[in-house]
């Protein structure tokens, strides 16, 4: 049985796992992220340009 918790806690394939879980989680985020603020911004440029086209 000890043998066994000895094992488990030299196995290291689990953690890459988790750790691409994580970095794939805060890419999302920033990703997610700009997309808004730039979406946001993007909106207002174009709501100005073609009010001053139509002008």
């Amino acid at each position: 049985m000890i043998q066994f918790f000895r094992n488990i806690c030299r196995d290291e394939q689990g953690q890459d796992i988790a750790e691409y879980a994580v970095m794939l989680a805060v890419i999302l985020v920033l990703v997610i992220g700009t997309v808004r603020l730039i979406g946001g911004n993007a909106n207002n440029a174009f709501s100005s340009v073609a009010s001053s086209l139509n002008n």
